[in-house]
């Protein structure tokens, strides 16, 4: 069983959560709305994907802690979800847990932790509903050693008739869906902070609604150069 340990290392609660309460209701039927594609493909994912952290690991919008029982051979996880709700949810997986995990309350855009002080840094199904998506991957690099490692799973903007469509329902779908935006381009977003993809998959899984697909997995370290400046397509 994991050591679970409370951490805050801003003392306060990111200002995305609409109330000291945080996304209640969104918070109680999440692992129901995401039971029928965690059996077919989605826990599959997560664990393919978790599998590659080691070391230290910061885990961005840890939600209701679904990826907790996919890590193995890491030093501990900080589990960083500033909504209370989810945080609330992910306390019950904890005993589950076979690697030391801590809990904080940290947004993405303020992480709060020292300049280079993790080897990993995994967020999946998160970058979609973060308030600032280029701030929160700034700070994910910020927080990651020269030589570490982030680990993305996210659905994205698609191309086309489907963009066009995302973009339309977008201004409701981040209502309903506790910020969700279904026309992120997050690969773009992922090199503009500075990153290098190693590895990126575009995948279409299977029941899953168009509006939100596709999907993409990338694992990227580091730019040794920095954040890009220019566009990127």
């Amino acid at each position: 069983m994991g050591a679970v340990r409370d951490q805050d290392p801003l003392g306060e609660r990111t200002a995305a959560v609409s109330s000291a309460k945080g996304h209640r209701l969104f918070a109680a039927v999440y692992d129901r709305l995401n039971a029928q594609a965690e059996r077919p493909w989605l826990g599959s994912r997560r664990a393919g994907l978790v599998a590659q952290a080691g070391g230290e690991v910061l885990e961005i919008g840890a939600g209701t802690g679904a990826n907790l029982r996919h890590y193995r051979d890491v030093t501990r996880v900080v589990a960083a979800e500033p909504d209370p709700a989810m945080r609330g949810r992910l306390a019950r997986h904890l005993p589950r847990t076979g690697v030391p995990v801590e809990v904080s309350g940290a947004s993405a855009e303020h992480l709060g932790f020292p300049d280079a002080s993790f080897d990993t840094v995994v967020a999946t199904l998160v970058l979609c509903s973060v308030a600032d998506p280029d701030a929160a991957l700034a700070e994910m690099r910020r927080v990651l050693r020269p030589d570490g490692r982030l680990l993305v799973l996210e659905h994205v903007r698609g191309e086309g008739r489907r963009a066009r469509w995302q973009d339309r329902v977008t201004p409701l779908w981040r209502r309903v869906g506790a910020g969700c935006h279904p026309n992120r381009d997050t690969q773009a977003a992922v090199v503009r902070a500075g990153f290098r993809l190693e590895h990126e998959e575009r995948f279409e899984p299977p029941r899953v609604p168009a509006i939100i697909c596709p999907f993409v997995e990338i694992v990227a370290r580091p730019e040794r150069t920095g954040p890009k400046r220019e566009d990127v397509s």
